[in-house]
């Protein structure tokens, strides 16, 4: 498809002009779900899917956008004095949002810009196609019009687009994944005090597959602001004999010291599923650096069955599609990853065995749930950054 994509464009934009192309990929959390708002580390990575975004620069004040995704959508047109949300105008809001927010921290455009969006991100899998298309949108504008903004400002304002401009209250981590990723390597990520460190990510002959369970995540929200409370409410207990801002300020041994404080049985399982997250992702870093493959995919199963028992947010989808990852020749470990209630879980597989992997973990799947999984085979690439036209990769 990518080869096309400049053929796509100057049918579109009626233009010989090569246009400039960004690719921003999308993310996955590998370990660390649920410990962001809880004071803790995630440890995600940037994927080789993702969005491109061809753009040429326009004289007049007329931005014009387009995606080969949402075909029926056909050209949507704004102005670079007129960046307002609009809710007709849907999916165009996110680059737009970047428009508006690079103006207001004095990043002022001189025109305007066609540009042309298309996205391999596998659409609903909970891979972060927002934060891609942002980050596509805001290195593609740093590029045509010579920006001086510092990448990780650029991943703020991605951040800024979806809490203010669009009003979706959720965290740093899928834009700093997607802007800041690097090859081979995951990042430890503090989201409250943006402190990291990149993880060497060397599988030796093993992969990652992705496994989209095509489970709509209808629940996510509601159960989201529940166990946000419950942790809260948590914390507030445990305070009665302790003096810290998060949970993830405590150790297991800690937890297990004063768990009694916790009157509520949910928010005591809540509570320990959060702080042994945190130190397994800990612990996740140390067994990579050691190239621990073995013991990684350890954690990774052990944080599943904590997100199955304690902070009970798989379902019957996930576990199904873990459970059966779990019993595959040549896996290390699965889990899901994401907020849960569907969306897709991640496995660590030997190369050798992924054809047969992906076959029979979707048998199972289909024959128990009863409608297909969608498997993908991925690599652990760079952060957003300008193609090479003739390879579509990383000048």
């Amino acid at each position: 498809m990518t080869e096309n994509l400049y053929g796509s464009y100057k049918l579109l934009f009626n233009t010989d002009a090569d246009p400039v192309c960004a690719f921003a990929p999308g993310r996955m959390n590998i370990i660390g779900e649920h410990t962001d708002y809880n004071g803790g580390n995630v440890l995600p990575a940037a994927i080789s899917f993702g969005t491109y975004a061809l753009g040429s620069k326009r004289e007049d004040g007329l931005i014009r956008v387009s995606s080969l995704n949402f075909p029926e959508d056909g050209l949507i047109t704004f102005r670079v004095d007129d960046l307002d949300y609009k809710q007709e105008d849907g999916w165009a809001n996110y680059p737009k949002g970047m428009f508006r927010y690079l103006h207001e921290a004095g990043h002022i455009l001189p025109g305007g810009v066609d540009i042309l969006f298309y996205g391999d991100i596998p659409n609903g899998a909970g891979l972060s196609s927002s934060a891609s298309i942002e980050l596509a949108t805001g290195v593609l504008l740093s590029s045509l019009f010579n920006l001086d903004v510092e990448r990780k400002d650029l991943v703020l304002i991605g951040q800024q687009v979806e809490n203010e401009f669009l009003g979706i209250s959720s965290g740093i981590m899928d834009q700093f994944a997607v802007g800041m990723g690097k090859a081979n390597h995951a990042i430890r990520l503090n989201c409250e005090s943006l402190e990291y460190e990149y993880a060497p990510l060397m599988l030796d002959g093993y992969s990652f597959i992705i496994m989209n369970t095509n489970k709509k995540r209808t629940l996510v929200s509601s159960s989201y602001n529940e166990r946000r409370k419950q942790c809260e409410a948590a914390l507030k207990q445990l305070n009665k004999e302790s003096n810290v801002s998060y949970l993830c300020q405590l150790t297991p041994k800690q937890f297990e010291a004063s768990k009694h404080l916790i009157g509520d049985p949910i928010q005591r399982k809540r509570a320990k599923h959060v702080i042994y997250e945190h130190a397994r992702t800990a612990e996740a870093v140390k067994r990579l650096a050691s190239g621990d493959l073995s013991g990684f995919g350890q954690l990774m199963n052990e944080s599943h069955l904590s997100l199955e028992h304690e902070y009970e947010v798989t379902g019957v989808e996930l576990d199904t599609i873990v459970h059966t990852a779990w019993k595959q020749q040549g896996v290390l470990g699965a889990r899901m990853t994401g907020a849960g209630f569907g969306g897709c879980a991640i496995a660590i597989v030997k190369n050798e065995d992924v054809v047969a992997f992906i076959e029979n973990t979707k048998k199972v799947y289909k024959e128990v749930i009863g409608y297909d999984a969608s498997l993908y085979q991925v690599t652990i690439g760079d952060g957003a950054y300008v193609c090479n036209k003739k390879t579509m990769i990383k000048k």
